[in-house]
């Protein structure tokens, strides 16, 4: 993709379209659709974007891949019965756990990397037994206004900062090969309330003030939104602990509208042109997900184009409730009944529920996964990626 040194609207437009039209969108009375709604098409409009990530972070993919390779067990040599969980939190970046939560943050979901914003708890799932990655819990600041949220919760407009500080938005929960088809993505959402997060949440955010209106709130992490990448997930739904409480609620679905489908060079060129119009507000406090999104918006709507914010991929989303009295927490004043469940509990449950369970029924189609046809494929889109770099 060009880097604009100049932003004419001619260049902008045949860029942006070319690009939607790579990724399914059709074009009529200015307005780009998903004319196919399928899991494939989906899967489909969010490659570029993919790629585009993967390109960005070319060195740490190419560097850190035969160290990954060999840390990634075959299938056949885990023991179900003797996986150990444990959770290893991240700090800062550069080190070996952080260049391996990016990388596979980058290489394995469909939906497309995306940096985190604000407030920040990422951990890796490990499995102490076999040495190696089980999945990635990625939480950042949630965004201040969501509706579907705010209804379940009957928040109000005056009190959303308070009460939407204490808590955070699961930006990548899953889990990574092989452990996705022993059900480990279920092991990964259930440990979202786990004492062990819930209690570094109150550590980390302590006495801190919010940025906006600079008050202090109390650090307890009451509840964590995530959603589901294509629709209704079978991870998040009916999921449940070991006293059969539901671990997690779906209460809405996403609009359908966000910025993934706007590559990253796009996105600097139409920056430029809302300068050149004086139509750029700049990047401050703030500046995350939600300003991306009013940036495209504007820019978009002065060349000529309608929803442009809106790429049409609706997202169920799911609220987790650390506590059991959520709205009466938030409504009348209530003490925190905090749902207690530690890391071991949760995985015990989780091996005896389902992974055991999987590795006794599933069919033998359920448990194939070849390792080298896998970094195989990967190895062949990070080639890929990098050929970007070079158009």
């Amino acid at each position: 993709m060009e880097t604009y040194s100049t932003y004419s609207e001619d260049s902008l437009r045949d860029e942006l379209e070319e690009s939607l039209l790579l990724q399914g969108y059709t074009l009529k009375d200015n307005t780009f659709f998903l004319s196919e709604l399928d899991r494939d098409s989906k899967r489909n409009a969010h490659k570029l974007a993919r790629m585009d990530r993967l390109a960005a972070h070319i060195n740490i993919l190419k560097k850190n891949f035969s160290k990954i390779e060999k840390l990634t067990p075959q299938l056949e040599d885990i023991d179900v019965s003797k996986i150990s969980p444990k959770l290893i939190e991240l700090k800062g970046t550069g080190n070996s756990l952080s260049n391996l939560f990016l990388w596979w943050n980058l290489v394995w979901w469909s939906l497309p990397y995306e940096k985190a914003y604000g407030r920040q708890i990422r951990y890796l799932v490990w499995d102490d037994y076999h040495n190696a990655p089980i999945g990635l819990i990625g939480l950042q600041s949630p965004i201040l206004k969501w509706k579907p949220r705010d209804s379940y919760l009957n928040l109000e407009s005056e009190n959303l900062d308070y009460w939407v500080n204490q808590s955070l938005n699961a930006q990548r929960l899953g889990a990574l090969p092989p452990y996705n088809k022993l059900l480990g993505g279920k092991l990964v959402a259930s440990l979202i309330v786990s004492n062990e997060l819930r209690e570094l949440f109150y550590k980390k955010y302590a006495n801190r003030e919010t940025e906006l209106l600079k008050r202090k709130i109390p650090s307890n992490l009451l509840f964590v939104t995530t959603t589901g990448a294509f629709g209704k997930s079978s991870i998040y739904n009916r999921l449940k602990n070991d006293e059969k409480r539901l671990i997690c609620k779906k209460i809405g679905d996403t609009q359908g509208s966000g910025t993934f489908h706007i590559p990253h060079s796009i996105y600097e060129g139409l920056i430029g042109y809302l300068k050149e119009k004086e139509l750029y507000t700049g990047r401050y406090f703030g500046s995350g997900p939600s300003k991306r999104i009013k940036n495209i918006d504007v820019a978009l709507k002065a060349l000529g184009y309608k929803k442009g914010v809106d790429h049409g991929i609706k997202r169920s989303i799911y609220l987790f409730e650390m506590v059991s009295n959520i709205l009466g927490v938030i409504h009348q004043g209530e003490e925190p009944n905090w749902i207690t469940q530690e890391v071991e509990q949760i995985s015990n449950h989780w091996k005896s529920r389902w992974a055991l369970k999987r590795v006794r029924n599933a069919p033998a189609e359920k448990l194939i996964w070849n390792k080298d046809a896998y970094f195989s494929e990967v190895y062949c889109e990070i080639e890929q990626a990098e050929k970007l770099l070079k158009i």
